[in-house]
């Protein structure tokens, strides 16, 4: 069945009638080669020197300003093509402005500190002054080189956020893309300096003061160079959201945490995809707006699973630039009403039919819906009054795992959940990063594979009917405006 729903104007229906462009994808990228060390190599063809850069801030507001830092070796001139993220018609972006030439050279290497924390220090290339009639979304600057046979590319993603009152505000997870970013090499928050070990503990920071890397985490996505894993997760999100006319705002992880007023404008708080990482004080503002009568729907995998830490930049002095892990957050799971589990993949499999995220799609007590669970998910349902349990099924866990010796571990098992707020608002889990990959596969999205684990099965009618009976309820029965 495909999900329906009548579209009311708004100015998400209104900014997508203006025409699209498939040319905010990228076409031309060139990474380097693997820097070796004991002969480990360290950056896995990660970086792009010959075009690279990183913004200023995560969000902007309309009428703000955002600096963009690029480095190109061999030094050249470039351009910017800043798009705007969304549906238009399904070309899946718009084209705002273009920006340059500017020259560039190859800016500095930063010294890694104790903690391997590398802040950039880079000159500025110019500043966008955002226009006041550019609306909120998810934005892409497209960089590319001036040359005639080395028009290499890679992206700055930010976003522009508003103070407008609406009905759906869809963050984006930009706290954990950056601490999965290798940028320059080996420099994640999951590295301490050992070759090939995957690091969780103390003592390592990473900041937003660089670029990031081409995405790596599973599968090679070359063509995300600089976008984080926007194109991997929130992008399917973020283009059906504007494909059914909802009326929708955007921000950053970084908003939660330093500008809370954000969460006052909305009746749905959106968590998608790869959520993992948050601060004591995002989760604090999030906990008090549900309880003021906001919903949530966490569409996502893996999340609010471990508490950072934020610090100002050592560079500029711009708050929470920077972040280390400091351990996990909730071991009572009181926000999202499941505790993170692992790794796992399998079906969704329906165990309350008659539960009101089911209505119309026609499914009954067992019925799954094949491949939409992975790769992390959450079990362990918590102790909520009227918590409800829509969906549980056993999970495979990754192949690697299972023929690794010593293997014992039981198949996991995965556990979606809805609860009611204090004020007739609600909180649904879907409790898998795969969900948005059944809502859409727009132009340059990423679809998630694994040589080990597998992947989605691409679009499903049924995960869009469900994510449109969650978010119609939400909105419908908001005691906000």
């Amino acid at each position: 069945m495909a999900a329906t729903r009548s579209v009311l104007d708004n100015r998400t229906v209104e900014e997508n009638s203006k025409p699209g462009t498939i040319e905010w994808q990228l076409q031309f990228t060139s990474f380097d080669d693997p820097i070796t060390l004991a002969s480990t190599p360290l950056n896995r063809r990660l970086r792009s020197t010959a075009i690279e850069g990183y913004a200023s801030e995560m969000s902007v507001l309309p009428g703000g300003s955002i600096d963009f830092m690029v480095s190109m070796d061999p030094p050249g001139r470039f351009l910017i093509d800043v798009y705007r993220m969304g549906y238009y018609g399904g070309t899946g972006g718009r084209h705002m402005a273009r920006l340059g030439s500017f020259k560039a050279e190859q800016q500095p290497m930063p010294m890694m500190t104790i903690e391997r924390l590398r802040e950039c220090a880079w000159e500025r290339s110019t500043t966008l002054t955002v226009p006041d009639d550019w609306p909120s979304g998810v934005y892409l600057a497209k960089l590319t080189r001036e040359d005639a046979d080395f028009g290499v590319q890679s992206y700055i993603s930010f976003v522009i956020k508003e103070h407008r009152e609406t009905d759906l505000l869809c963050q984006v997870s930009d706290i954990t893309w950056q601490s999965y970013n290798k940028w320059p090499g080996n420099d994640s928050l999951y590295q301490d300096g050992t070759p090939a070990t995957y690091y969780t503990g103390p003592n390592v920071r990473v900041s937003f003061e660089r670029p990031y890397a081409k995405h790596q985490q599973g599968y090679d996505a070359p063509l995300s160079a600089g976008s984080g894993e926007y194109l991997m997760w929130e992008h399917p999100m973020t283009y059906w959201l504007e494909k059914q006319g909802y009326d929708v705002t955007y921000c950053s992880n970084l908003d939660l945490h330093l500008d809370a007023e954000i969460l006052k404008t909305c009746k749905v708080f959106l968590s998608v995809g790869h959520d993992e990482y948050w601060s004591r004080n995002m989760y604090d503002v999030a906990t008090a707006a549900r309880d003021d009568g906001m919903s949530i729907a966490f569409f996502c995998g893996n999340s609010v699973a471990t508490e950072v830490i934020m610090y100002d930049s050592a560079v500029t002095g711009a708050p929470a630039r920077a972040f280390a892990r400091k351990g996990p957050m909730d071991p009572d799971a009181k926000l999202l009403g499941l505790k993170f589990h692992g790794v796992g993949y399998g079906d969704w499999k329906v165990t309350k039919p008659e539960h009101w995220i089911y209505e119309g799609t026609g499914l009954g007590m067992g019925d799954t819906i094949p491949g939409v669970v992975g790769f992390e998910y959450h079990e362990d349902p918590a102790d909520i009054p009227g918590l409800e349990i829509v969906a549980s099924n056993p999970l495979y866990g990754c192949l690697n795992e299972r023929r690794s010796p010593g293997w014992h571990k039981p198949d996991p098992t995965h556990y979606a959940v809805t609860y009611p707020g204090p004020k007739g608002n609600w909180v649904f889990n879907a409790s898998t990063i795969w969900w948005s990959e059944g809502l859409s596969r727009p132009p340059g999205h990423i679809p998630a594979r694994s040589s080990q684990c597998g992947g989605t099965l691409g679009v499903n009618p049924l995960v869009q009917a469900i994510t449109s009976n969650v978010l119609d309820r939400m909105v419908r029965e908001s005691p906000r405006r």
